[in-house]
């Protein structure tokens, strides 16, 4: 067929132009967030919060994210440290932190049974018990936070129908190619998806692991966080749940950091293929429509198919401009981060690997984590 090459440009080009649409979504989504008004903190309401954190091992720029909890502007808070193993190393960390601000209440907890196959909602099930407080905040153990973290976050909690806040996280990258393109991919395309859900679903329907602030009595009322033991995406579980109990999610006025480990492009991509699967194990339909979210390659094609066509050429200019401002605005306005932009010019790589790592995702349900093979099934981890 003499205008097969045509033919396939074109279609490439409509798939394009789906991406542009995307990201054009994207731009709209960042602005409407911009300009909703947005609460002011209620300074009067700061119960006391206790803050839960499942260890195992040492992740990058850990002892500063600890620390970070340590320096925060809120008056009565405790930090609790969950270990499986009491010899873990990251039990060190925790004790050089006690050292360093012995006026903090900081405690490891202990926690020795397998409730499943998830070990860090496993542990998390076991310290629930042992917080003092109502109000308590899950964050991932290479989270850093501001100063005021816990006053934004809390601050919702001031009217009762929210059941939950989570907070949206820009990226602290390692120095490898891997780190810096799974940096791009958090600050670029799912800060701009996350936006575009709250936009569409009218809010959020779903748990950031970055920060799942909650209460003991939303936990009890959703069957406690025993029942999530066989999740690989716990923070979407939980959020869900907590949704579907007619409660509210709340994005805080308040942005943290999680630090990246150096990543080998090997570790790079078994990394992402597990977040992809995950995401088509719990979200099948719309993981389906990120085809149709991924402009800048199919605008490659295009161009590769028909190079002497005049529209192919158009389509890639458009596609690249929009996929750069939605970029732009949602790295600077939404997360406030500048010094990725340095590294934009590797989107195209970025968004290249994406389709790849969507098209690999549909060629199996197994996932690596913490060293062990597992497969999904309906969102629950099953040994593989």
């Amino acid at each position: 067929m003499p205008h097969l090459p045509t033919f396939l440009a074109a279609v490439c080009a409509l798939l394009a132009a789906a991406g542009s649409a995307y990201f054009a979504l994207a731009i709209w989504a960042a602005h409407r967030f911009l300009a909703d008004p947005r609460p002011e903190s209620d300074r009067t309401f700061t119960p006391p919060v206790t803050i839960l954190k499942s260890l195992k091992g040492v992740d990058p720029h850990m002892y500063a994210a600890f620390r970070s909890h340590c320096v925060l502007d809120y008056p009565e808070y405790e930090v609790l440290f969950g270990v499986q193993d009491p010899a873990d190393p990251a039990v060190s960390l925790v004790e050089k932190l006690r050292a360093e601000f012995p006026q903090r209440q900081l405690r490891v907890v202990h926690c020795p049974e397998v409730l499943g196959l998830n070990g860090k909602v496993s542990t998390l099930a076991q310290m629930l018990p042992q917080a003092q407080y109502e109000h308590v905040i899950i964050n991932d153990s290479d989270i850093l936070v501001p100063p005021d973290y816990l006053r934004e976050v809390v601050a919702p909690f001031a009217k009762p129908s929210v059941g939950m806040v989570t907070t949206l996280y820009r990226a602290l990258p390692g120095k490898t190619l891997g780190a810096q393109l799974e940096a791009l991919g958090l600050d670029t395309e799912f800060a701009g998806a996350v936006l575009i859900a709250r936009a569409l679903e009218g809010g959020i329907r779903f748990g950031l692991g970055a920060t799942m602030a909650t209460t003991k009595t939303v936990l009890r009322k959703i069957g406690g966080l025993e029942t999530l033991v066989d999740y690989l995406a716990d923070d979407y579980e939980l959020g869900s749940r907590v949704a579907a109990a007619g409660h509210r999610i709340e994005l805080a006025n308040t942005v943290v950091e999680t630090a990246l480990p150096d990543y080998s492009l090997r570790e790079f991509w078994r990394h992402q293929l597990r977040w992809a699967r995950t995401v088509k194990n719990c979200r099948p339909a719309q993981y389906c429509g990120l085809l149709f979210t991924l402009g800048l390659p199919w605008a490659a094609i295009a161009v590769i198919l028909s190079p002497w066509k005049w529209w192919t050429w158009l389509v890639l200019g458009v596609v690249a401009g929009a996929r750069f401002a939605a970029a732009v605005l949602v790295t600077r306005r939404v997360l406030n981060e500048e010094k990725l932009l340095r590294n934009l010019w590797l989107l195209p790589l970025r968004d290249c690997v994406a389709l790849a790592i969507w098209i690999a995702s549909y060629m199996g349900s197994t996932v690596e984590w913490r060293g062990l093979r597992f497969r999904l099934h309906k969102g629950k981890l099953e040994r593989a």
